[in-house]
């Protein structure tokens, strides 16, 4: 195996993973380690992986050609695509030692785990080696010196530790995608993932709240206080926090709303008066919307906003006063790849479309899916009685509410055309 002698697993997390024809097939999560009767150290026996449409599947370390800091190799294209599910003589070293709180042979010095190290024998086999350990001080101002020590220094990595931190699972986190991190909430104990969710800033919360299932949602906002469970939902997308709201009773509903600013509150409570399942029920009360009198220039500077999904700045909407929905008469819009043509200084007004008819708010969820197939659109408006614009629907809003209502829930999903018969057969 090309790979250095002793790895500290948290630097793994994240590496990407590639088969042997250099094609990426997922990225590490964590290592599984095989505690031992003796007190040798725990042996390695695998990696977890996570693959496209989230699934966590178990790489044997038999199987693995070279690990460095920038990719793990696999020596063979075959994959067992079974769910990882661990065993119970097995540990997670990520998930279970980071942050456990320890002491030093000898004198017994408290100290916190940052890192694990494992370190191949000549037989080849891995093991759990070294450990990072940072004192613990008993001052705020002071940070404790980094330890470096054999597994057998170390004194409580054995067992169930409730004691555990956040700090540094948040970390080897810090620097995923929101529905990685959702993803990876999801395969923790529920009160280690209130407890990880709850450190997270309220907008970096309110992210991976909208990619999380709606029972993990409310779990994770009813663990909150209300008045944090407030600025959350504040946070998110009006949209997303009507959906997070409409899995509570209508009390509660009406608690959070009554505790949000009410600039925040307002676009909420009127999504959430549209039927299930139509336009107004998806649509995003926040999409980009410019006077006609707005020049081609202002239009791309706003659609360069980077709190912007691509879905929303794919296209500007072009109404009369006032701009905040419900806007003013609605003229048309235009697409991003029309402002990139026009000439910078020319107005909204000259190169407006209408000629494809809007969303009404009781627009059916397959009408809308129908139509937006049809004329290619990523975004559609959607306009009431009087002309007026209320929303508009994007693509990712269809996807989300046609799709099963478990799509997000990674133990509810499968492979598409993948069996677990005549796939390799490693552990895990």
């Amino acid at each position: 195996m090309s790979t250095p002698a002793r790895i500290y697993i948290a630097r793994l997390a994240g590496v990407a993973v590639f088969d042997p024809n250099g094609d990426q097939v997922g990225r590490v999560r964590d290592a599984v380690a095989r505690l031992q009767a003796t007190k040798r150290p725990p042996e390695v026996v695998g990696l977890v992986a996570e693959m496209p449409m989230r699934r966590r599947i178990f790489l044997s370390i038999n199987r693995i050609t070279s690990i460095d800091a920038d990719a793990v190799v696999l020596g063979s294209g075959t994959l067992n695509l079974r769910r990882f599910e661990k065993r119970q003589n097995e540990l997670l070293v990520l998930q279970e030692l980071l942050d456990r709180r320890v002491h030093l042979d000898p004198g017994g010095q408290p100290g916190a785990v940052v890192d694990v190290a494992m370190e191949c024998a000549r037989s080849g086999e891995w093991s759990l080696t070294r450990v990072a350990v940072r004192e613990q001080t008993g001052r705020l101002t002071r940070r404790g010196h980094l330890h470096q020590v054999e597994w057998d220094r170390v004194r409580g990595l054995s067992g169930i530790a409730d004691n555990r931190g956040t700090a540094n699972l948040l970390a080897v986190l810090e620097d995923m995608r929101p529905a990685d991190l959702a993803n990876a909430l999801q395969d923790l104990p529920d009160a280690r993932r209130n407890e990880v969710a709850a450190a997270l800033d309220d907008e970096r919360l309110a992210d991976v709240l909208s990619e999380l299932p709606e029972r993990d949602q409310v779990e994770i906002l009813a663990a909150l206080d209300r008045e944090r469970a407030a600025v959350v939902l504040e946070e998110m997308d009006p949209d997303d926090a009507a959906d997070l709201l409409n899995e509570l009773p209508p009390p509660e509903q009406d608690v959070l709303l009554d505790l949000m600013e009410p600039d925040e509150a307002d676009p909420v409570r009127q999504l959430l008066k549209y039927t299930a399942g139509t336009a107004g029920s998806v649509m995003t009360s926040e999409p980009v919307i410019l006077p006609p009198d707005a020049t081609v220039a202002e239009a791309l500077a706003r659609i360069r906003e980077p709190q912007l999904s691509p879905a929303v700045a794919a296209q500007v909407f072009v109404t009369r006063a006032p701009q905040n929905t419900p806007t003013g008469r609605y003229l048309g819009m235009v697409h991003f790849q029309a402002l990139l043509r026009e000439p910078p200084a020319d107005l909204l007004g000259k190169v407006v479309v209408n000629d494809i008819d809007p969303l009404r708010p009781t627009t059916s969820l397959p009408e809308i899916t129908r139509r937006m197939a049809t004329y290619d659109l990523v975004a559609m408006p959607v306009i009431d009685r009087n002309n007026r614009l209320v929303g508009a629907v994007t693509v990712d809003d269809v996807l989300d509410h046609s799709l099963p209502r478990d799509w997000r829930d990674r133990n509810a999903l499968a492979v598409p055309g993948a069996t677990d018969e005549g796939l390799d057969g490693a552990d895990g």
